[in-house]
């Protein structure tokens, strides 16, 4: 392959550029601390064991849901559907933050954070432990309840800053 591992603005240039090709599902994190409800779009979102059930999310310290997911010390992963890029944008946009809840239909989890009922699948999940990287915190998310809609949808994919959907396509079996 006669590729250049990096580009001339460096490593952190060619990091993010080979991202782009990484897809990933898009989720809502949801989370609520007295009354206040926040949320944010992420595709750093990771199952990290099924015994016990645990997912990680990546959240920026400088993101408004900050502060909030660590008062709350609860949070909701909503994996999206393709369908659902209404909601993206208004979580999406700063300038659109009052809106956020107007969109869509909404629930109450058991640990308080704000369910989306459109999504294909919630996990309902307690902080567990918080590990801080440089910009970020890892967030370790301890699952308490999954809620599986009757939704016949595609999900939602991120790829090369643009929103895509599986389409139909054959199951590929793995080589034996």
């Amino acid at each position: 392959m006669n590729v250049p591992t990096h580009q001339a603005d460096g490593l952190p240039a060619a990091y993010r550029a080979g991202m782009r090709r990484l897809a990933a599902g898009v989720c809502l994190i949801t989370t609520s601390h007295e009354g206040e409800r926040g949320g944010m779009i992420a595709t750093a979102v990771t199952s990290v064991s099924a015994e016990p059930p645990t997912l990680l999310i990546c959240v920026n310290r400088g993101a408004s849901l900050f502060p909030l997911l660590q008062a709350a010390g609860a949070f909701c992963v909503n994996v999206l559907a393709a369908d659902a890029l209404p909601l993206v944008d208004v979580f999406s946009t700063a300038t659109r933050r009052a809106e956020r809840f107007g969109q869509g239909q909404w629930g109450m989890l058991p640990s308080g954070a704000p369910l989306c009922t459109e999504a294909l699948v919630a996990f309902d999940c307690r902080v567990v432990k918080v590990i801080d990287w440089h910009s970020h915190s890892i967030f370790l998310g301890e699952v308490g309840a999954v809620l599986h809609h009757s939704v016949d949808a595609r999900p939602l994919l991120y790829m090369d800053q643009r929103f895509h959907h599986l389409g139909e396509a054959p199951a590929l079996t793995p080589p034996a």
